[in-house]
This record gives C-alpha cells, sequence and structure tokens, in this order.
C-alpha cells in the first residue's frame, strides 16, 4: 500500500508597516524579509487603511509621527474595532517614550528609534510567535 502525504506549502505570516520615512520603511522591510514574512510597507494612514481589512496581518507596525495622523489613533483603532482587535500592534517612535505611548494607546510592544536591528527582529519575533 502506498500512502501519498501532501505537504501545503507553509503560509507566510503578514506584517503591514506604517512609517512615512521612506529609507527606515524600506530597511524594515529588508529585514521583516529576511525574517520570511510576507511585508506590506505604507507610507501614510490613508493607503494603510485601504488594506487592512483586505490583509489580515499577524502584526500591524506603526510609526507615531505620520503625514497623515498619528499611530496612537490609529492603534486605538485597530484594537478596538471588531475586525482587527485580535491583531498585535508593535508602536515605533523617535519623539515617544514607551510611557508616552501606552498613555495614549496600549500596544502590544513599543520600539524607540533609532533601534538595534537584532533588538527589533527579535521584538517582532516574539509579539508574531
Amino acid at each position: 500500500m502506498v500512502i501519498l502525504i501532501h505537504m501545503g506549502t507553509m503560509m507566510k505570516k503578514k506584517i503591514m508597516v506604517l512609517e512615512d520615512d521612506r529609507d527606515i520603511r524600506e530597511i524594515i522591510g529588508l529585514l521583516l524579509d529576511e525574517e520570511n514574512y510576507e511585508v506590506k510597507l505604507y507610507p501614510d494612514i490613508r493607503s494603510f487603511r485601504k488594506d487592512l481589512l483586505f490583509t489580515d496581518p499577524s502584526l500591524v507596525i506603526l510609526d507615531v509621527r505620520l503625514p497623515d495622523g498619528n499611530g496612537h489613533d490609529l492603534c486605538r483603532e485597530v484594537k478596538n474595532d471588531q475586525r482587527t482587535l485580535g491583531v498585535p500592534v508593535l508602536m515605533m517612535s523617535a519623539h515617544c517614550s514607551v510611557a508616552d505611548v501606552n498613555r495614549k494607546c496600549h500596544p502590544d510592544d513599543f520600539i524607540a528609534k533609532p533601534f538595534s536591528i537584532d533588538d527589533f527582529v527579535a521584538r517582532v519575533n516574539a509579539v508574531v510567535n
């Protein structure tokens, strides 16, 4: 008797990154791609919102200061919307402390900029896995 076992392709976990600084956004994209995540990069809240409900992300990474709003408000939206409330949120900022961010929203983690690449990857992996 021959038994065939089909090993399906493993789905990559999706991470949405909202960062207005192009260089930082591209670096984060490269880092996460190397960690075998499916990465979607966004420069502003408008483009991010268009995809959020259709992407089913494993993690959302949000910068605090954005050209068309702020990450605090968006974090609260993600955490309070029934369709996305289970999605972990990681906030980043060069201008706010973890205490500032936690007063305004409740992300799953916070990374201060500039950040260590190893620390960034470890924090992402810890939140996603």
